[in-house]
């Protein structure tokens, strides 16, 4: 039979990812040119809010600052359970990367039109994760040619899905 370990059950659970929230509209509104996971700072009963789904990512944007990272527009509502709900849920929440990429980071979005946007917020094991972007925007007409592309791919694979 197997060995049953401690270690080894932590290590079971590390490969679990559970998504909170996504930002749809990130990948409509902008093209992705990179991502990176990193964590997130949380207070107190934030995480148990974020467990519990109450989370609005839609504005959400992150800016280098003072050789940190921050995610600002993260809406996080207060847990209703919790004794201590003087938080503000629109704080400034620190993201934790290395320092190399902090760096990495500065320097491409020093670069005109390039913007951090977090595509999804989830949990890795216990941990709370977010899927950092480098984006650029589009413009509204770069949004009309992605849409009419998807669905010229889909009536493509509607047509061919018929024939088989």
């Amino acid at each position: 039979m197997g060995i049953h370990s401690p270690i080894l059950a932590l290590m079971k659970d590390v490969d679990q990812i559970r998504y909170i929230a996504r930002n749809r509209r990130a990948r409509r509104d902008y093209q992705i040119l990179s991502s990176l996971e990193a964590g997130l700072e949380l207070h107190g009963a934030e995480v148990k809010s974020l467990r519990e789904g109450k989370i609005n990512l839609s504005d959400s944007y992150a800016v280098v600052e003072s050789g940190q990272v921050y995610l600002k527009n993260l809406h996080i509502s207060p847990y209703k359970m919790a004794t201590d709900t003087s938080y503000d849920p629109l704080r400034p929440r620190r993201l934790l990367l290395h320092k190399r990429e902090i760096r990495k980071l500065f320097v491409q979005t020093e670069q005109k039109g390039h913007t951090l946007i977090p595509l999804s917020i989830y949990f890795k094991g216990n941990l709370a994760k977010v899927e950092l972007a480098l984006a650029t925007g589009r413009k509204k007409y770069d949004k009309r040619q992605v849409i009419s592309e998807a669905e010229a791919n889909r009536k493509i694979s509607q047509a061919l899905k018929k024939d088989f």
